[in-house]
């Protein structure tokens, strides 16, 4: 049975992907230049780890085969976007790294959905987190000149610190999502 609101969370959840993978892709080719950081860091460490929030979200609320429909949308959104905002090879890292560390995100939290409520969210962005950085810094900025191994060291170090702290808007969150479907099970 589908909630009412069900296409507004869908809706929802598509445009904070999109908003999100567009801010990351514009920020990341600005350095983190606070603290003299920039050899290290780039903004778009701070902006990309969203996606994952909205990924786990979306598939406690949404279940696994539509929040495949939200990372898809946002995929083919964004892609078009940041076509735009970024340059052609941002855009086609992003995208690559997206679409690959999305889905392994919604599939290996559906997996463990009826684990403790913290596990699928932290396994989950563990791994897809891993998948992501390694994908898109090395299609992104491989063969420059640009420190983009420390930029990927740091990313997924930022991504990990950011799996930890999203549990506790994670948690808030979900206690007041409507259940059904069995779709909140251990919450």
């Amino acid at each position: 049975m589908l909630l009412k609101s069900e296409p507004r969370a869908f809706a929802l959840a598509v445009f904070a992907m999109c908003a999100t993978v567009l801010a990351a892709n514009i920020l990341v080719q600005h350095p983190f230049t606070p603290f003299g950081l920039e050899d290290w860091l780039t903004f778009g460490a701070f902006t990309y780890p969203f996606t994952f929030l909205v990924n786990d979200l979306s598939n406690r609320r949404l279940g696994l085969a539509r929040t495949r429909r939200v990372i898809y949308a946002g995929f083919a959104l964004a892609v078009v976007l940041s076509a735009w905002f970024a340059t052609p090879r941002i855009a086609l890292a992003s995208g690559s790294a997206f679409l690959a560390a999305q889905l392994l995100d919604a599939t290996v939290f559906d997996r463990l959905r009826a684990k403790a409520w913290w596990l699928p969210p932290l396994a989950s962005g563990v791994v897809s987190s891993a998948l992501d950085t390694a994908i898109f810094f090395s299609l992104a900025f491989a063969g420059t000149d640009l420190p983009w191994t420390n930029w990927a060291v740091v990313d997924y170090l930022v991504k990990l610190a950011m799996v930890g702290v999203f549990l506790v808007p994670y948690r808030w969150l979900i206690a007041r999502m409507p259940a059904f479907a069995g779709r909140m099970a251990r919450a």
